[in-house]
């Protein structure tokens, strides 16, 4: 279960990560933009599903919250 608790871990970080990233912009010389590009391959298969169900309300995004619930949630479930 180490491994399992390790890995939402991780994937949790990535999206604050992600973000966070939102807040700043990435030219295309940027040296983060290989750190932004893996970011978003990370999380958009996750994030897309949710942004179809999930009502945007004014400029924000709470898929990001969503998806650290739902982590935390099978986290939990699977005994982390």
């Amino acid at each position: 279960m180490g491994l399992v608790c390790a890995i939402a871990n991780i994937y949790v970080l990535i999206v604050i990560a992600r973000t966070i990233s939102t807040f700043f912009p990435i030219s295309s010389g940027s040296p983060l933009l290989p750190v932004v590009d893996f970011l978003y391959k990370a999380t958009e298969p996750v994030f897309a599903p949710i942004r179809r169900v999930l009502p945007t309300v004014g400029p924000f995004d709470f898929t990001p919250v969503v998806v650290i619930i739902g982590v935390n949630i099978v986290a939990r479930i699977l005994g982390c």
